[in-house]
C-alpha cells in the first residue's frame, strides 16, 4: 500500500459534523460503562469471600467491558473529533488487536455463563460434582488465553488488522477473503467459529433454561406451592437471559454487516454511514449490564444500598431495627435500635410490656456521642404485645414540650 493509499484510508469518510456525533456517541459508551461496570467491580470486590462461581464470570465480563472502555475507545474518540484516525498503522493494529480481544472475551464469557446456568439448571449433580469454583477460576483463564492467542494471528501474517470502512476504527480485514486463501481460512473461521457457534450455544442454552424453569414454577403454581428458592432461581434466570440476549441483539447488526462485507470485494452495496451505526450498536453492550444485574439481583442491590450509605450517610435517613433478645426475663423481649441522620452510635433499648396498660406511653433519653460531647434527645418507648394475633402497636403521639427523634 502506498503512502497516499494509507493516508486515504485512515481519513474519515463521514462529514465533520457525524464526525463529531461518533466521537459524543463513543465517549457517552465510555463514561456509562465506566460508572456501570466500575460499581459491579467495587461491590464485587467488597463481597469477593462470598460469590459464587456465575458470580465470577459476571466479574470477568465486567473486566472485560471496564478495561476495554477505558484501554482502547479513547484512540477513537480522539480520532472522531480530528476527523481523521491518529498514529497510521500502529494504533490501527493496537485498537484492532486490543478491541476483537475483548469482543471475543466477551462473547465466550456469556457462553461460559449460559453453559454453567444450563448445566446447573438443568444437570444440577454434575455442576455440583465439575462446575466449582476452582473450575470457574479455570475457565476464565481459558477464556482470555484462547482470544489472545487468536488475536495474535492477524500479527503473524494469518489476517491484518484494517480501518472500518468508515475509517474512524480498525477491526479484522474481512476483504482478505478475496486476497489470499491462509487470509480466507481465518475469515471463515473467525466468523463460523468464533461467532456463529457462540450465539447458537448462548441462544439455545438460554431458551433451554427458560422451559426448564418455567415448566417448573408452573408445576409448582398448579399445587399451590410456593417455593422463593425457585423465585430466586428465576430471578437469576432472567437476568442472565437478558444479558445473553442484549449481547446477541447489540452485536448481530454488526456481524451481519461484516459478514456481507466478506463477499463483496468494495462496499459500493453500502454507504459509508451504514457501517455507523451498527459498529456503535454493538459498542452498547458495555452499558447495559450492570443496570440489568442492579435490577434483577437483589443482593446487588443491598451491596449497592450499603455503599451509598457507607459513602454518604446522609442518604440513609433514620432507620428503626426491632429484633427479639433471648436473654431476658420480661415478657416481651424486643430491642428498638435507633440510628439518627448523620450519627455513627447505636443504642439499645429493652423494652417490658405492662399487661394493664397496653397503650401507656413513657419517655427515655437517647445519648450519643459526638466528638468530645454528649448530647440527649428524646426517644418514646413503644409498648408492645406478645399475642400472636395481636400486632405491635407504635404510640407515636408527642409530648408538646419536648421534640423527639424522627422515626
Amino acid at each position: 500500500m502506498s503512502l497516499s493509499e494509507n493516508r486515504t484510508e485512515f481519513t474519515s469518510k463521514l462529514s465533520p459534523a457525524a464526525d463529531t456525533c461518533v466521537g459524543l456517541a463513543i465517549l457517552s459508551v465510555v463514561l456509562l460503562s465506566i460508572l456501570g461496570n466500575g460499581l459491579v467491580l467495587v461491590i464485587c470486590y467488597r463481597r469477593r469471600k462470598k460469590m459464587v462461581g456465575s458470580e465470577l464470570l459476571c466479574v470477568n465480563l465486567a473486566v472485560v467491558d471496564f478495561f476495554g472502555c477505558i484501554c482502547f475507545y479513547p484512540l477513537s474518540i480522539v480520532s472522531s473529533f480530528h476527523h481523521v484516525w491518529l498514529g497510521g498503522n500502529a494504533t490501527c493494529i493496537y485498537y484492532g488487536f486490543g478491541c476483537y480481544i475483548f469482543g471475543l472475551c466477551g462473547m465466550f464469557t456469556i457462553m461460559a455463563i449460559s453453559i454453567t446456568r444450563y448445566l446447573k439448571t438443568c444437570y444440577s449433580l454434575l455442576y455440583t460434582v465439575w462446575l466449582e469454583g476452582t473450575s470457574i477460576r479455570i475457565a476464565c483463564c481459558a477464556i482470555w488465553v484462547v482470544a489472545t492467542v487468536w488475536s495474535s494471528f492477524p500479527l503473524f501474517g494469518w489476517g491484518e488488522y484494517v480501518p472500518e470502512p468508515y475509517g474512524l476504527s480498525c477491526t479484522i480485514a474481512w476483504r482478505g477473503y478475496h486476497t489470499s486463501a491462509k487470509d480466507a481460512f481465518y475469515v471463515i473461521c473467525s466468523f463460523a467459529c468464533f461467532t456463529l457457534v457462540p450465539v447458537v450455544l448462548i441462544v439455545v442454552s438460554q431458551c433451554q433454561i427458560l422451559y426448564k424453569v418455567s415448566s417448573f414454577a408452573y408445576s409448582l403454581s398448579a399445587r399451590g406451592i410456593r417455593n422463593n428458592l425457585r423465585q430466586t432461581e428465576k430471578r437469576l434466570s432472567m437476568m442472565f437471559f437478558c444479558i445473553s440476549l442484549g449481547f446477541v441483539i447489540a452485536w448481530a447488526p454488526y456481524a451481519i454487516v461484516s459478514f456481507l462485507f466478506i463477499f463483496h470485494k468494495d462496499h459500493r452495496y453500502m454507504a459509508p454511514e451504514g457501517f455507523v451505526f451498527p459498529a456503535l450498536f454493538a459498542k452498547s453492550s458495555h452499558i447495559y449490564n450492570p443496570f440489568i444485574y442492579f435490577y434483577f439481583n437483589k443482593t446487588f442491590q443491598r451491596e449497592l444500598r450499603c455503599l451509598l450509605l457507607s459513602l454518604c450517610p446522609k442518604l440513609g435517613g433514620n432507620r428503626v431495627g426491632v429484633h427479639n433478645s433471648a436473654g431476658h426475663q420480661a415478657p416481651i423481649p424486643i430491642h428498638i435500635q435507633l440510628q439518627e441522620r448523620g450519627r455513627i452510635q447505636k443504642r439499645n433499648f429493652g423494652l417490658s410490656q405492662d399487661r394493664t396498660h397496653s397503650k401507656t406511653k413513657s419517655k427515655d433519653k437517647l445519648t450519643y456521642a459526638s466528638g468530645n460531647h454528649f448530647h440527649h434527645q428524646p426517644v418514646y418507648v413503644c409498648w408492645a404485645s406478645t399475642s400472636k394475633t395481636t400486632p405491635i402497636h407504635l404510640d407515636n403521639k408527642l409530648d408538646k414540650d419536648c421534640l423527639p427523634v424522627s422515626i
